[in-house]
């Protein structure tokens, strides 16, 4: 199963290769050792938000779902394993067979998150679940820090779209990626046409300054624009002079015009200034969009503005200053020994420098106020409290190796505008501050 499986038309190709060597090379002696087949548990957590950062988001798990039945060590990846001598005969054979058959729960994507919630729990073998370390962390890290950057700033846009147009400032399948993450985290189009045609998202674009250069005259290329996509599309009006750009626009396009687009300047004064002169020359209907390095601050400011429309870039493919959410893949539980049906006991890093790690298979539910708001995270071990047992966050994502919570994007995008809506109003303040809700840990059992 894949993502042709919700009608879409690109499949992902074998990830067994997006791994670090060390996940190889412990197989390697846990098979000598007659440990990787041990009953394992590892959690996907981070121990801190970014500075200053109230809430995480959690993004990529879609991503996760494809990469999982992907991984697969195929004849020319077993022969490139075996030509640099990573691991042994016996580890080969051990791959070559390699299907993960154990189980995956998660915060559901589009969910919000604090330091300590188990974002992903994989259980299974040590062998099969040790091997999935790097893609997961590289997808979960990369997409929950977009789609964090991206709520903040859909947040700070309130009912105004926004556009994804960060692709030329990112790697190439990265920009592909972010996309998918911003229209979680609140993005309503992006630029980039592989996101549109791998997962479905709306795709927008009109012209850049290239295209009025080319022309002898602005008004020149305003008259082919509109000759080719109609008097709704949208015309750059500041190549040269902004008021004498809108003017020609609405000569060309008539009152009809559907928007022009502002990529420079002082956007505050330029957008007031071109709202008036529209107004002025009767496209009171033609609305407004500004570019020009938005990040969520230079939104908000923007507020007040008579703006219908923000465009981001190169701050939102970056995650507005924090490109990973420092997320860590634990071991936190294995079996007490290599027996079928062998209880499990907890285990966890112990170490200086604020890298500890809480051990025990984790559940977690968020507690509300009186009012139905968010008040705190309850993470713990053991069993669940009954006044708890229904607010847990962690679902099924993959029983017995099969994947059974594929969904569409739209689900995950509708999933984080209710989570984001349940937290206490703070959260959407851009001022630093601490998590809006603490995490709490209540301990019992293994959890087994």
């Amino acid at each position: 199963m894949n993502t042709a499986d919700l009608g879409l038309p690109v499949d992902v190709p074998s990830t067994a290769l997006f791994t670090d060597q060390y996940e190889l090379t412990m197989l390697r002696a846990a098979l000598k050792a007659g440990t990787a087949g041990r009953r394992s548990v590892f959690e996907v957590f981070t121990r801190r938000l970014p500075d200053g950062r109230r809430y995480g988001v959690v993004a990529g798990t879609g991503r996760v779902l494809d990469a999982v039945e992907n991984f697969r060590f195929d004849a020319d990846v077993l022969r490139f394993l075996r030509e640099q001598d990573i691991v042994d005969e016996e580890t080969l054979d051990w791959l070559a067979r390699y299907r993960f058959s154990g189980d995956i729960w998660g915060y559901p994507e589009g969910e919000v998150y604090f330091p300590g919630s188990p974002i992903m729990r994989v259980e299974g073998t040590f062998g099969e679940c040790v091997l999935l370390e790097t893609v997961i962390l590289s997808i979960l890290n990369h997409d929950s820090a977009i789609a964090a950057a991206a709520s903040r700033m859909s947040s700070a846009a309130g009912q105004r779209p926004l556009i994804e147009m960060g692709a030329r400032r990112t790697h190439e399948l990265a920009a592909v990626a972010a996309a998918r993450s911003a229209y979680v985290g609140g993005f309503a189009t992006t630029s980039d046409l592989a996101a549109g045609f791998r997962y479905n998202i709306p795709t927008v674009g009109t012209s850049a300054h290239a295209f009025t250069l080319l022309h002898d005259n602005e008004r020149d290329a305003f008259r082919a624009q509109v000759d080719a996509l109609g008097r709704d599309t949208t015309l750059l009006v500041d190549t040269y002079d902004v008021a004498e750009a809108v003017r020609t626009a609405v000569e060309v396009a008539g009152p009809e015009l559907g928007a022009v687009r502002i990529d420079s300047g002082d956007l505050l004064l330029v957008a007031h200034r071109v709202r008036q002169q529209l107004d002025e020359l009767g496209a009171t209907e033609t609305k407004i969009v500004v570019t020009s390095d938005l990040d969520e601050y230079a939104i908000a400011s923007l507020a007040a503005a008579p703006v219908d429309a923000y465009g981001v870039g190169t701050q939102l493919v970056t995650g507005s200053g924090h490109p990973t959410a420092s997320m860590v893949y634990k071991l936190v539980a294995r079996a007490e020994s290599g027996a079928e049906g062998a209880p499990l006991v907890p285990v966890a890093k112990k170490s200086s420098g604020g890298k500890t790690s809480v051990g025990g298979r984790k559940w977690a539910a968020r507690r509300l106020d009186a009012d139905g708001h968010a008040e705190a995270e309850v993470v713990g071990t053991g069993p669940v409290p009954d006044a708890l047992a229904d607010r847990q966050l962690l679902v099924e994502l993959v029983k017995g190796g099969e994947v059974v919570a594929r969904e569409p994007l739209d689900a995950a995008r509708d999933r984080h505008a209710a989570a984001r809506a349940n937290l206490p109003l703070s959260a959407t303040q851009l001022s630093r501050g601490e998590p809006v809700i603490p995490t709490e840990y209540a301990h019992g059992g293994s959890g087994s």
